[in-house]
């Protein structure tokens, strides 16, 4: 069998204000569709993400409807939500699709597999779709039985829910495997944060407790999953420890969304996989619409001809003189027509402002935790911490909600 991962299209998303449309649709429309044609795929499997937010723009919606209209001519999808959608939209409808369209957003189905037929007939392998577990709204429906006999959710983290629902698919593949006959390879779906991965500046914060992440030695051992097929962390990477875990990938987005990722290489995974597991795993190239990079210099070292090879890029432009030049913004625009983020930083207190910067990616509460200890000269106390903590928690929970 040969399957697609790909993951955290994020349809609907900017990069600091320029419209990504376009480019998402070269991605799905051009290049995820021929990549399918050309390798001959059996499936394709989207680990979260799809949309970048619960209400997306109708345009989004069209090009998804698109995207999957065109893919399923020629091969299956498998889908389900992560964190930025709202897995009741998404999933609407999904009990009415069939055969080459599965979208697995109900966390009760995540111990029942989706069968991928293989060329005669039989089954080629199981793919178990977790959609995004939330602790908080997962905990009750991954509620097992207690020595009473009443039901006992996991703990509040996103280790004991996604620990839990791993129990429920062992089960099932345990049973199918214990019936005998050829070994069917499996392969796992989460959208989840595991420890060892790399994060970008765009990924949005899913702490629960103080929490993010999901020790990899859940997912394990590698004589059960053959292939977990991840989503959340933008950068593509392998994950996990070999030869202890199945084998575990990040497909990463398709874009770049922050400056933090201009560095990365942008794929999709085409994996090989059979009875004896993973055969190989091959990353493709995503198309890149234009490169993103960072230019710094004073004005006129950014004028000079020393920047020419970098005119047509998304640009984020620092200028270093030490009073702001006069209209700094239009110069700045005249020479780089794609410049996305433009600021001043003089050089003589350049690397005081960069210490002290606050991105995307710092986390809230070293942030509050900071300016309380520049501003009132002590770091919070312990119970401070923990209604700080709660306040955080309950405005991400509010926006998981919308």
């Amino acid at each position: 069998m040969r399957i697609l991962h790909t993951s955290d299209w994020h349809l609907g998303r900017t990069l600091h204000g320029e419209d990504l449309h376009r480019h998402h649709e070269a991605f799905l429309l051009e290049h995820v569709v021929e990549l399918v044609r050309a390798e001959a795929v059996d499936a394709v499997v989207v680990a979260g993400d799809v949309y970048d937010r619960a209400v997306p723009p109708v345009a989004s919606v069209e090009l998804l409807s698109e995207a999957l209209a065109r893919l399923t001519e020629v091969t299956r999808v498998v889908l389900t939500p992560g964190n930025h959608d709202s897995a009741t939209r998404l999933g609407f409808g999904a009990g009415l699709f069939r055969d080459r369209l599965a979208v697995r957003s109900r966390v009760a189905g995540v111990g029942t597999p989706v069968e991928l037929p293989d060329a005669d007939g039989g089954t080629g392998a199981l793919v178990y779709a977790l959609p995004y577990l939330d602790p908080d709204m997962a905990r009750e429906a991954l509620a097992e039985p207690g020595e009473d006999g009443s039901p006992v959710p996991p703990a509040r983290s996103h280790e004991a829910v996604t620990a839990a629902a791993l129990r429920r698919v062992r089960a099932d593949l345990a049973a199918r495997r214990g019936a005998g006959g050829t070994r069917v390879p499996a392969v796992l779906m989460a959208h989840a944060f595991v420890t060892g991965g790399a994060p970008s500046e765009s990924e949005r914060d899913i702490r629960v407790g103080g929490v993010d992440s999901v020790p990899s030695g859940v997912f394990g051992p590698a004589d059960g999953l053959d292939y977990v097929a991840l989503g959340h962390l933008h950068g593509p990477q392998r994950v996990g420890r070999e030869g202890v875990d199945p084998v575990m990938r990040y497909a990463g987005s398709p874009l770049a969304f922050s400056f933090s990722e201009q560095h990365h290489r942008k794929s999709t995974a085409l994996v090989d996989i059979g009875p004896d597991g993973v055969c190989g795993v091959e990353l493709v190239e995503a198309p890149v619409p234009r490169r993103l990079a960072d230019v710094t210099g004073t004005l006129a070292e950014l004028l000079s001809p020393a920047f020419d090879d970098r005119a047509d890029a998304w640009l984020r432009v620092t200028v270093t003189d030490d009073v702001r030049p006069e209209q700094m913004w239009a110069q700045v625009a005249r020479r780089f027509p794609h410049a996305l983020a433009v600021q001043h930083v003089p050089a003589r207190v350049r690397e005081r402002v960069q210490a002290a910067a606050v991105t995307a990616a710092a986390d809230p509460l070293e942030v509050a935790t900071q300016f309380l200890e520049a501003v009132g000269g002590r770091a919070p106390e312990e119970a401070e911490a923990a209604v700080l903590r709660e306040a955080y928690e309950a405005v991400l929970a509010s926006e998981r909600s919308a």
